[in-house]
């Protein structure tokens, strides 16, 4: 089987591509710069050139492609629109899959996105489920809310930095997931018959809400978070500002889906069925707690050897003074 991954380069792409691979797959990734991607070439992936947002680059890279696993999106920073990249991308890829005759299409929505039709992403992500599953091939939908990996910018650096912790709203709890394992149910899903045609939620062992994990890494971390609270209010109107602008676009739309933490109500779903239906052991799952112990003990460890080098270093200034 030839397994396309879209999006490679992404914080969950990468971790699909290393998963495929370590499971035998033949990967080949689409890419935009070959030169930012050359880490996946040596890990044993195949790079072929091109973009969603250039409808003609795709059947080239398409060619003996059995299955796509869809893990694009539009950057905050990209010069294009989530509208670019996560609807007119996708409809372009789609429309190029069915032309070329791929037999699995894997694609990542959002939990909920039903329900927030108000919020650009979530509703392009609504209406990219509808287009795929009218198009006729043979899709599986995963839907996340959250990524373990992106708690680290949030919250993890600015309490080691000494710097603000913003919280806006209510703070819904969210089932983040490690990129880890979310890779491990899009790789399932490509052998497993009962996936075909369904959708999936996808989410971590628990919701945890701002707070919960502000003190979770003051403990792992031994220090105490400045915690700024940005009302809602004000989010909405940063957001405005930014609209008015073509550079802010991206960051506008962020900012709707911001709004969606701000609520209150919590982004989890039941997993027991998921876990039977993939045959992945829900005990292989790491947790928030377990991750964040990881990363701490890793970074305070790597602090304190640089400290101590600090240390020696001035030590030996000392000695050669004298």
């Amino acid at each position: 089987m030839t397994l396309l991954i879209v999006g490679a380069t992404g914080t969950l792409g990468r971790q699909i591509a290393r998963k495929a691979l370590d499971e035998g797959y033949q990967v080949r990734c689409l890419v935009r710069s070959p030169r930012k991607a050359a880490f996946l070439k040596e890990w044993g992936a195949e790079l072929v050139q091109g973009n969603i947002c250039k409808p003609e680059t795709l059947p080239p890279a398409l060619e003996g492609v059995t299955a796509i696993i869809d893990a694009a999106t539009a950057r905050a920073t990209d010069s294009l629109s989530i509208k670019q990249v996560d609807w007119d991308g996708k409809v372009a890829l789609i429309q190029a899959a069915v032309a070329a005759g791929v037999k699995r299409y894997i694609f990542f929505s959002i939990l909920d996105a039903e329900k927030y039709t108000h919020v650009p992403l979530m509703e392009i992500k609504r209406c990219t489920e509808l287009f795929l599953a009218e198009s006729g091939l043979n899709y599986t939908i995963l839907r996340p809310c959250g990524f373990l990996q992106g708690l680290i910018g949030q919250y993890a650096i600015p309490i080691l930095d000494n710097q603000a912790v913003w919280v806006t709203g209510d703070t819904s709890p969210m089932a983040y997931m490690d990129t880890q394992d979310v890779a491990k149910f899009a790789v399932r899903a490509l052998s497993v018959p009962e996936t075909e045609k369904q959708t999936f939620p996808v989410v971590g062992t628990r919701a945890w809400g701002a707070y919960e994990i502000i003190r979770l890494c003051e403990r792992q971390s031994g220090r105490e978070a400045k915690v700024t609270r940005l009302p809602l209010g004000v989010l909405r109107t940063v957001r405005g500002i930014t609209r008015f602008f073509e550079w802010g676009w991206n960051i506008a739309d962020r900012l709707s889906f911001a709004e969606v933490i701000a609520t209150g109500k919590p982004l989890d779903a039941p997993m027991d069925d998921v876990y039977r239906v993939f045959g992945i052991d829900p005990k292989e799952t790491t947790t928030l707690e377990a991750y964040l112990q990881e990363y701490f003990g890793r970074i305070l460890k790597k602090l304190k050897e640089l400290d101590t080098e600090k240390a020696k270093k001035k030590k030996s200034k000392r000695k050669l003074t004298f």
